[in-house]
């Protein structure tokens, strides 16, 4: 795993947990990463560092594959208290 990643505490989706979903995908609906790589027009080398969890890959492309596989991603701020909040609800 990639040192920038294990800094991080939360439980977040994981550049290898992305790709382990789009393979789980092409596998369901049995395609081979040729098969896909040419319905999503990207490279086969793309769509197997995709699949590898590469944590360097082009976002855009990223997202046109998982679109292009009908999957979807979903953004949310994470649950946040501040100080002040937590402070306030202990008196």
């Amino acid at each position: 795993m990639n040192d920038e990643y294990e800094e991080c505490e939360s439980k977040s989706m994981m550049p290898a947990d992305i790709g382990t979903m789009v393979r789980a995908k092409r596998k369901q609906i049995k395609l081979t990463q040729v098969q896909t790589s040419a319905m999503c027009n990207v490279g086969t080398r793309f769509l197997s560092e995709l699949e590898n969890g590469k944590t360097t890959l082009e976002l855009g492309k990223v997202l046109h594959v998982l679109s292009c596989l009908e999957l979807e991603v979903s953004i949310a701020p994470k649950p946040y208290i501040s100080e002040n909040v937590q402070v306030m609800s202990q008196n």
